[in-house]
């Protein structure tokens, strides 16, 4: 096993340390001196060999401390107090290709030695070398320099420490040591990072990329759509997925749009229909439901945490509709009248088509009713109506103006359906009225499942009287005339 290589700073306290041990030698030799020169018994003999003691134990200092430094495997310089070379060490030499060299001044001590700005072809300003530094007193490291030598670019790391005595800088010593692998592995560094920087930047692209490709595709085949079938992006989405789930169902169209399209011209249609549709939509995703499909100037759009979503967004739609044909007056254009079915019950979503082409679409009878029940609007004269189905599933109905309408067989049905007007977004009078007379108009709807129709004839004259502007009383009213006539001819 390697024996541990020392630390710069062991490095610099044992360097430290022989020096004064050499310099104590000095000063026991320099004693010596004196006392010979003091003590006149002594003999000539006693002299000489007390001088070759102590001249010994210097030259076997300095011969220790050289030692040392030829042997530590990093480079060692020295300069004087003048900023003269004094002393490099083996390793030294073989980093810079030379020894000791004479200079004129400290100016030069950089291009003599051939010391450079790492990177570049720089000569390094000798007053920002370590070992210079140090010459002020300082202690100093730097990692940004090299030897250019022999077309070769050795990378250096350098420590300059001072050596002072009696208070002044007497020399300055410098480690230094070759840190190319250091270097390499920190090019490596920032190659990878830089890799990885732009793989990140890349994959950011990429991701954007995508969330526009999705966002786009959103616009035309709903994002909520996805996420029931279980994936968050359009590129997973497979021929033939589905997915059962109960959800409300809600249809919106305006009345009498094929009449009304035939005053304008076909841009006049397009502004028209996208003016109403951008106004209808907010609605809607208020509520937690998104448009499945526009049919024409029809909305279909499907709420999936409850019943009472949908019929709140019918509500808001009928509301913002308000507002809308209010502009449309001021504008000098006729207002416009939309009617919406609400329907609730198991659905199936998925994708159909073939391999050029595909759609995601809605199977479902529920599907189907609603759409039925939004064109019964329009047969009571009525914006709101929604199934039992939906009613029953509604967490508190009693929150909502809400009256029976009529039970029916919708086209295409064999069995009854029982339908409901929601009147919340009624004009503030027109709603107060029909709750004014909610008790007498339900009474009157059970008379007429009884076949009572002379009683219930009466009770929806009495509606009437108090809301002349009711066209489901109206409706039932002409009803029971109609029944009676009837059964009195047979």
């Amino acid at each position: 096993m390697l024996e541990e290589q020392p630390s710069r700073e062991q490095l610099l306290l044992e360097i430290e340390r022989l020096r004064q041990q050499v310099e104590d030698l000095k000063e026991e030799k320099a004693d010596l001196e004196i006392l010979l020169e003091t003590t006149a018994e002594h003999s000539d003999t006693v002299e000489s060999e007390l001088r070759y003691r102590a001249l010994q134990a210097v030259r076997e200092g300095e011969i220790k401390l050289a030692q040392f430094l030829e042997a530590i495997p990093v480079g060692v310089a020295v300069l004087d107090s003048q900023g003269k070379p004094y002393y490099i060490n083996h390793a030294g030499q073989q980093l810079f290709g030379q020894g000791v060299l004479t200079l004129n001044k400290v100016e030069d001590l950089s291009e003599v030695y051939q010391i450079y700005v790492a990177g570049t072809d720089k000569i390094y300003p000798f007053e920002n070398l370590p070992i210079v530094r140090a010459l002020r007193g300082e202690n100093a490291t730097a990692d940004d320099l090299e030897i250019h030598r022999s077309g070769n670019k050795i990378p250096l790391e350098i420590w300059g420490r001072p050596i002072c005595e009696g208070g002044k800088v007497a020399f300055a010593i410098a480690v230094f040591q070759e840190i190319t692998q250091r270097k390499q592995a920190e090019t490596e560094r920032q190659k990878l990072i830089k890799e990885l920087f732009d793989s990140t930047k890349n994959l950011e692209k990429s991701l954007d990329a995508e969330s526009e490709l999705t966002d786009a595709y959103g616009r035309f085949v709903p994002h909520q759509f996805l996420f029931l079938l279980g994936y968050e992006s359009i590129i997973d989405v497979n021929l033939g997925d589905q997915v059962q789930k109960e959800m409300s169902v809600l249809f919106a169209d305006i009345r009498d749009f094929t009449t009304l399209s035939e005053t304008m011209t076909p841009q006049e249609n397009f502004n028209f229909i996208n003016a109403y549709l951008s106004r209808m939509e907010p609605a809607i995703a208020r509520n937690q439901g998104f448009i499945d499909k526009y049919i024409g100037d029809a909305i279909m759009a499907l709420f999936g945490d409850g019943a009472d979503d949908a019929v709140k967004a019918g509500i808001e739609m009928l509301n913002i509709l308000t507002a809308y044909n209010e502009h449309r007056v001021t504008i000098g254009y006729i207002p416009i009248e939309i009617g919406i079915g609400i329907n609730s019950g198991s659905l199936m979503l998925g994708t159909v088509g073939g391999d050029g082409r595909m759609d995601s679409t809605v199977i479902s009878d529920a599907v189907n009713l609603a759409s039925r029940i939004e064109g019964l609007t329009k047969d009571y004269g009525v914006p709101l109506l929604i199934s039992q189905q939906t009613l029953e599933r509604l967490r508190n109905p009693a929150d909502y103006a809400i009256r029976i309408v009529d039970k029916v067989q919708v086209k295409g049905k064999s069995e009854y359906v029982i339908v409901y007007e929601v009147f919340d977004a009624d004009p503030p009078d027109i709603r107060a009225a029909k709750l004014a007379n909610l008790s007498v108009y339900t009474e009157a709807m059970l008379l007429c499942d009884r076949k009572q129709f002379r009683e219930a004839g009466k009770l929806f004259e009495e509606c009437l009287r108090t809301n002349p502007n009711d066209p489901v009383a109206r409706i039932y009213l002409k009803r029971c005339r109609d029944w009676r006539s009837l059964l009195k001819g047979i």
